[in-house]
């Protein structure tokens, strides 16, 4: 069939030319819309600005055709054969090309938004500047495309294989490319602020000067990646494995990496503030400094000796636990979660509600914080609910005040930490001192029993050191029924819970990590 006798019929009504042999016809400029041209053999031919829109190309041939500048919107390609074909400037949003094959196929500053391909082959292909919004690349192979400057925003590239592609300066901001092949990928500057990459394969990755902020790279697989002055602010890197990765400059403020894996990272220059530094493998890291900085303008800087590396990225989280020697009900839970709750807002205190373990006869309330500096203060304002709080906090400032006390400059050894922890207890003794519950509230925990129970108090450092800061002396001890009332209950007490030594109180401030240290 020739070019002539197609446009003939289709002027005259006819749209259905499925199977036709239009091999090396020229269609430029022609309009086909909604024809079916199912299973035809359109190869070497010349459609470029025609109207395509809504077309049928189903399992068509159109290897080596020209396609520039057509019109292909809401187009059916699927399980065409698009080989070297040129698109560039092609409009084909909307069109389904799932299954559709467009090895090394030119489809410069084409516009896919909203297509469906589904695992299409466009390996080799070039892609460069093209729009593919909310585009659907599941399974799709993109192996050694070119992707510079393109425009994924919001696409699912789920499974998708991308191995050794260039996507230098892309858009993938809010794009999903969960377990997505990247290895060797090219990433460079590119935009993956809130991308879901979980799980996806990142080794040996470009991904120097990328936007990864707010990124899910939960279980990841990045060794060997090239990450310097990458943006992972705020991403999620839980279980995502970093083996030597490079991550000098990079910006990694307000990340959660727990049991991250960054055996043999470099991280010379990284942004950490606010992270937690526990629960990460670091074995053999190489960092000569890092930034901690809020803002990351390097006016918080933190070098390492050989010695400090080894203990700076510490394993255990701080924290703050209280055994109430009684069981935890309903009544008591509600009171407790609204006593925090008032506490929290009216004291302007920053820790997250306890974890809490109930056991036969005991309660166990932990208060789990980033970083040692809120310790003491926290134990201070968690027993307040308590008929210990008087007891516990009479010992909390002993502590502190002991502290105050003495000449803490030579243990420390070093002058700015030692300024630091100085400042860090004032404040601590001020803040505690602020700290009361209304006479209503208190009033109304004096009925519950559970309040009323012995308690045991203790802090964990970040370095995994233990401090019992208050035990009651009936902790632990049941009271027998007597039979007969007239009779006295005899009870053994133990004895007052003693101040630390402070050699042990000493030891327990220095293994602080503290925030501005």
């Amino acid at each position: 069939m020739k070019a002539e006798d197609v446009l003939s019929q289709y002027a005259s009504g006819e749209r259905s030319f499925a199977g036709a042999n239009l091999n090396e016809a020229n269609l430029s400029g022609a309009n086909l819309s909604k024809a079916d041209l199912s299973n035809a053999n359109l190869s070497v031919a010349n459609l470029s600005g025609a109207n395509l829109s809504e077309a049928n190309f189903s399992s068509a041939k159109l290897n080596v055709a020209k396609l520039s500048g057509a019109n292909l919107s809401k187009a059916n390609l699927n399980a065409a054969v698009l080989n070297v074909a040129n698109l560039t400037l092609a409009d084909l949003s909307g069109c389904e090309m799932s299954q559709a094959s467009l090895v090394r196929a030119e489809l410069t500053r084409a516009e896919l938004s909203g297509a469906n391909l589904s695992r299409a082959n466009f390996s080799g292909a070039d892609l460069k500047d093209a729009k593919l919004r909310s585009t659907n690349l599941t399974q799709a192979n993109l192996s050694r495309a070119d992707l510079k400057w393109t425009t994924f925003t919001g696409a699912n590239l789920t499974q998708a294989n991308l191995h050794g592609t260039d996507l230098s300066s892309s858009d993938f901001s809010g794009a999903d490319l969960s377990n997505t092949e990247l290895r060797q990928a090219n990433l460079s500057r590119t935009n993956l602020r809130g991308a879901n990459l979980s799980g996806a394969n990142l080794r040996w990755a470009d991904l120097s000067g990328a936007d990864l902020s707010w990124a899910d790279l939960s279980g990841a697989r990045l060794s060997g990646a090239n990450l310097t002055g990458a943006n992972l602010s705020n991403a999620n890197l839980l279980g995502t494995t970093l083996v030597h990765v490079d991550l000098t400059r990079a910006n990694l403020i307000g990340v959660d990496w727990a049991a991250a894996d960054l055996s043999g990272a470099t991280l010379t220059g990284a942004k950490l503030y606010g992270v937690l530094r526990f629960g990460v493998k670091t074995e053999g890291i190489l960092c000569e400094w890092i930034d901690l900085s809020p803002n990351g303008d390097q006016s918080n800087i933190y070098r390492f000796t050989p010695e400090d590396l080894k203990t700076f990225f510490h394993e255990a989280p701080p924290t703050v636990q209280i055994i109430v020697d009684d069981k935890l009900d309903h009544d008591t839970h509600y009171a407790l979660a609204a006593t925090y709750r008032y506490m929290e807002q009216q004291f302007k205190l920053k820790f997250a509600p306890p974890n809490i373990q109930v056991g036969r006869r005991r309660t166990t309330l932990t208060f789990e914080m980033e970083n040692d500096d809120q310790l003491f203060l926290v134990a201070y304002a968690a027993i307040l609910p308590f008929k210990d709080a008087a007891s516990t906090h009479k010992h909390t400032i002993a502590l502190l005040e002991l502290l105050q006390s003495s000449d803490i400059e030579i243990s420390l050894g070093d002058p700015e930490r030692f300024q630091a922890v100085s400042a860090l207890i004032q404040e601590t003794v001020t803040r505690c001192q602020e700290l009361r519950l209304p006479a209503t509230v208190a009033k109304t925990l004096e009925k519950l029993r559970f309040f009323q129970t012995p308690t045991r108090t203790s802090l964990v450092n970040s370095s995994n050191q233990t401090l019992s800061i208050y035990v009651h002396p009936m902790f632990g001890k049941r009271i027998v029924e007597n039979s007969d009332p007239a009779l006295p209950i005899v009870i053994v007490s133990t004895q007052p819970h003693p101040l630390q030594a402070l050699e042990t109180l000493l030891e327990f401030i220095q293994g602080f990590h503290l925030a501005e240290a």
